[in-house]
């Protein structure tokens, strides 16, 4: 396979800091007929004044610019307007539709208020000649003439129900403060967008869908709130979003490094992140939160407050879900299946609780941290069975009873997992006849890379922990 670009996108604030950033002519040319067929607000206009805009359409929505009549550009958006995930080719014109140049409009006679679209006078002449010819050629009249006065009226009235339609589609917002947020998160996923253009490589795509769902959620924020009442929910998409333009940066500048200088172009075929398998049956329930809802961590101003929102990582022994596959050697659940009746009890019970303690919203916690939390493991005993409770939770994965994200790690990546948060793994190098020691930032990374992968399967709906749960224990208690 081959991907058409091999170099990385350009740095993601340069996107949309003006109009048509990659076609300075085109805001020439927009510029110039603004001047020469609508007003263009300046210094002596009121209030009351419509500003011209020009819309740069995207491929994830648009962004609406004013002209000012000084010549210079602008540095904020007048509106934004984010398109629906995964949007079909009608959804698509919806956008192309909304960002059309405005109706040419005509003013009534003086003193009477109002106007009308010069394309319904057009259709008016039109429509009441042809009427004419059709009854002098024997249409009788109480057919020529509705249609006569009909077409008019759905020529100036049309438009305004197909805008209806069309805004179910689209999310838009205007204002200095939302437009500047959503102008630096939009930047970035250009970069997305620009990466997976042309790519046949899953995590390009992935992430361009990723970052249209941020842009998506966003908006809605910006629609429903102000930035400050929502400013934690907002920092946390940008801190995500961020995170993947980081991440299709080291994949393109790793693809450029591994190509050769006789084909530069040429990298791996497309596949899915390396070791991952979302197992996800048939849904049989009905999610309740935003589709990214716990796969951010976020400083909370209660640290020691319990939460459910939480997954369990833990090793086990391997398996292959089906012929041909990869190993499967670790799996990631939410800490809610711990709950489930299949799971040893009241064992599970008291291992979600200890897991629920103190914990960060979308935090991944290894089953090697809680075993350093009680003292080294001595305190195991006390808390429940692990191995049989890990045991059960591998067997509701393998028959589809939750959803899970099953990996399978390098070696010195599970190690790390299966570690301590302040240990140390020693890996023998053959080829170089030393040791390699890996340690907590190490084990960071990999955490990261998890919360990743699980941040695109999570994206599409949030974890099912599965059906019948037990009560907390602090709700049992």
């Amino acid at each position: 396979m081959t991907d058409t670009r091999p170099t990385p996108p350009p740095p993601g604030f340069a996107q949309h800091r003006h109009p048509f950033t990659a076609d300075p002519g085109r805001w020439e040319a927009e510029h110039a007929r603004a001047l020469r067929t609508r007003h263009v607000r300046h210094h002596t206009c009121t209030a009351e004044c419509e500003p011209v805009l020009v819309y740069e359409r995207t491929r994830w929505g648009w962004l609406a610019w004013t002209v000012p009549g000084d010549g210079s550009q602008p540095e904020l958006p007048y509106q934004i307007g984010v398109l629906t995930p995964s949007a079909t080719r009608t959804q698509c014109l919806a956008l192309r539709w909304l960002t059309r140049r405005p109706a040419r409009r005509i003013g009534l006679a003086p003193g009477i208020p109002g106007s009308l679209r010069f394309t319904a006078v057009v259709v008016a002449l039109f429509s009441l000649i042809t009427g004419l010819f059709a009854m002098a050629d024997g249409i009788p009249a109480d057919v020529a003439l509705p249609a006569i006065l009909l077409a008019p009226l759905l020529t100036e009235h049309l438009p305004a129900t197909l805008d209806t339609r069309a805004r179910e589609h689209v999310r838009s917002v205007e204002g200095a403060s939302a437009c500047r947020y959503l102008q630096r998160l939009a930047a970035l996923h250009t970069c997305l967008v620009q990466a997976a253009v042309g790519s046949d490589r899953y995590e390009l795509r992935r992430s361009a869908e990723i970052g249209q769902q941020l842009l998506w959620d966003a908006t809605r924020l910006l629609q429903t709130h102000d930035t400050r009442s929502t400013s934690r929910e907002l920092i946390a998409r940008e801190r995500l979003m961020l995170q993947l333009a980081d991440q299709v940066a080291q994949i393109l500048k790793h693809a450029s490094a591994q190509a050769g200088p006789d084909n530069a172009d040429q990298v791996r075929e497309p596949r899915r992140p390396p070791g991952t398998r979302s197992t996800r049956p048939a849904p049989q329930h009905t999610p309740g939160t935003s589709p990214l809802e716990g796969t951010i961590v976020m400083p909370e101003p209660n640290a020691a407050a319990r939460t459910s929102d939480v997954y369990l990582l833990f090793a086990h022994e391997p398996y292959y879900p089906g012929p041909g596959t990869q190993e499967i050697n670790t799996t990631l659940v939410a800490a809610d299946t711990l709950l489930h009746p299949r799971v040893l009890q009241p064992d599970g019970t008291r291992i979600h609780d200890l897991l629920t303690q103190g914990r960060q919203p979308g935090e991944i916690i290894p089953l090697a941290t809680l075993t350093h939390e009680l003292d080294g493991g001595a305190d195991w005993p006390t808390v429940g069975d692990w191995e049989r409770v890990t045991t059960d939770l591998v067997h509701l994965v393998q028959t589809q009873m939750c959803d899970a994200l099953s990996l399978g790690l390098p070696e010195v990546a599970r190690a790390l997992i299966c570690t301590g948060p302040e240990s140390q793994v020693r890996a023998f190098d053959a080829a170089a006849g030393e040791f390699t020691v890996y340690g907590p930032d190490d084990r960071t990374k990999v955490l990261t890379e998890v919360g990743m992968s699980l941040t695109g399967f999570a994206a599409e709906q949030p974890f099912w922990p599965g059906d019948g749960l037990l009560p907390p224990l602090c709700q049992s208690a």
